[in-house]
Parts: structure tokens; sequence; C-alpha cells
């Protein structure tokens, strides 16, 4: 008896080992799958972030009877010298011929970027245009843990002291090109016999921004006022349009950049709702509406450069008669 114990416990071992083998067998599959399917990801992410397109889009948004306006808007290039395919694409952009340029911010990344992106824009530059600025026209991007992004919905400013880029230098390089600097300012520009009357804000997203140097109703007089931030932020929205905004541009969003098929976008990186998260949309306050057209941009930041079902893009955008 005592020897038929001693084999039923060396068979129960036995199994117990088989099946841990079996079980690790599996799990070693299973990971194997999952860092197949991370790696696969990763891949197709970094290739969509090079896929660069051009948008377009019709806003019946002019006074009846006016002339059609076209609007190129640019947002979140994150240049950096090396990016030679994203550096072609933006030197092709002046073959659009728009007839004003809109850029909301996030230009580059480093110093040395800085000429490189001045002589790829030179086509625009010739070309009517206004522009704010966001973080990464200020600072030098930083690097944050993607998955506490993801969690908390926005990306936060690094606690510790980040690098300035030379921002003032770029700014003069707008002014000189006759770009309106719609910081927290507010300007006019005679574009193809339209009136156009701006008003914008610095980066909301650093807590830079003061609608309050610009509040106050809209011109009246005016072919179209335009409303341009960096951050597509709320409280910023809500009291453009209640002042009565025709069309807001904004950026920043990088239209959510890691994205779901059919979800579609997963955070904003403010607080507006992730079905307008790119695009052209209706925005109401005040007893008031007017047009939204967010970017999702052309570039990223350089800790992150992918995409998943978020092409990065520009958007020409023609502005019709409202009927």
């Amino acid at each position: 008896m005592a020897a038929m114990g001693g084999d039923m416990a060396a068979v129960s071992r036995t199994h117990l080992v088989r099946r841990g083998l079996a079980d690790m067998k599996t799990f070693m599959k299973a990971a194997v799958g999952v860092l197949g399917v991370g790696v696969a990801g990763l891949t197709y992410g970094v290739i969509e972030a090079r896929r660069f397109t051009v948008r377009h889009v019709e806003v019946p948004v002019l006074k009846p009877g006016s002339s059609p306006l076209r609007v190129l808007h640019l947002s979140d290039f994150h240049m950096l010298a090396h990016q030679k395919a994203k550096r072609e694409f933006i030197r092709g952009l002046a073959d659009l011929e728009p007839d004003l340029v809109i850029d909301t911010g996030d230009n580059f990344c480093s110093a040395d970027s800085l000429q490189p992106l001045l002589d790829d824009m030179a086509g625009l530059l010739e070309r009517p245009g206004a522009f704010v600025f966001g973080s990464n026209d200020y600072l030098m991007p930083a690097f944050t843990n993607p998955f506490s992004y993801l969690l908390l919905g926005r990306s936060h400013a690094s606690e510790g002291p980040v690098p300035e880029l030379p921002h003032e230098e770029l700014r003069q390089a707008f002014i000189s090109a006759g770009w309106l600097d719609l910081n927290d300012k507010s300007g006019t520009l005679e574009v193809t016999g339209h009136r156009l009357v701006f008003r914008g804000t610095d980066d909301a997203h650093h807590d830079r921004d003061h609608y309050e140097e610009v509040a106050g109703p809209a011109d009246d007089d005016a072919d179209l006022n335009i409303g341009v931030t960096h951050a597509p932020y709320l409280k910023i929205l809500d009291a453009m349009v209640s002042d009565g905004m025709d069309i807001v541009f904004a950026g920043h969003t990088h239209g959510g950049q890691v994205c779901l098929p059919v979800k579609g976008a997963i955070i904003t990186n403010c607080d507006l709702d992730t079905d307008r998260v790119k695009g052209l949309s209706r925005h109401s306050s005040g007893g008031r509406t007017g047009w939204l057209h967010v970017s999702a941009g052309v570039g990223s930041s350089p800790f992150a450069p992918y995409r998943t079902f978020c092409q990065p893009e520009v958007t020409l955008l023609t502005l019709v008669p409202r009927s």
C-alpha cells in the first residue's frame, strides 16, 4: 500500500509538471501573440504618421453674393530638421495657391529646425496669413508617459525646467512676411476683396491665453469674423462664438492621434468632445452658433512618432456664401 501510494504521488507530480508545461506553452503563445500585435500596431502607427494628406472642405459661411475664399489651415507640424518626407510635403503646399493661410501653432520642436521650417514655408509666407502659437513653439517637447496621457486624457506641462525654443525669431519671421500675430491680439486683413476681422488667443493648454484682451462684439461691417486659437478649450470656443465669430480655427488635438477603428479618437487632449476632435463642426454658445474647424495636424511629439487611423493632414477650406 505504501508503494502504491508512492506511485500515485509520482503520477500526480508528473501530471502537475505536464500541466504546468502546457500552461507555460499557452502563456508563451499568448505573450508572443500580444507582442506581435503590439509590434504590428507600432509599425502601422509609424507608417500612418507619414501618410500626409490634404483634406478639402466647403463651408457655407460668407455673406450671400460673396466670392469664394480658399483658406489653408496648418497646424502641429512639430518640425524636426531631419524629417525629409514631412518637409517635402510642407514645401509642396504652396502649389495649392490658397488665398489665406491660418497657422494654429506647434510649428517646431528644436532650435535647429527653425530655419528649415522657414525655408519650407517660404512659398506660403508669400500669401496673406495669420497665426497663433502652441506650447511647442515656446518650449522643447519633454517626454511624458503615454499610458498616463491616455489615462488622464491630456498632457501636462513638465514639472522641471524645459529649454525654450527661439519663438521670438519665429514670430518676427511670420510678422515680417505680413502675417497677423493673433496671440491675445486682433487684426484685419483685406484678402481678394474680403474684409476679414480676426481675434485670437495664446496657448490655452499651458494657460497662456487671455481672451479678455480681445473680447467684445463682432465687427458687423466685416465680411467675416474669424477666431483663431491653438487648443480648442470650451471656454475659448464659447467666448468667441458668443461674441459673434463666424468661424473658429484650432489645432492641438492631433485628431486624437491614437484612434480606433469605428470608435475613432479616444481622447482630445482638452475638454472638447471626441466627436469634434478634428474636422468641421458647429459650436453654439450664448444664443449664437458658429463654425468650428479643428485640424488633426501634420506631426506629433518626437517621443510619440506614430498615429493610428488618423492621417496627418492640412485642410484647404473653400468658404462660400451661406444660403
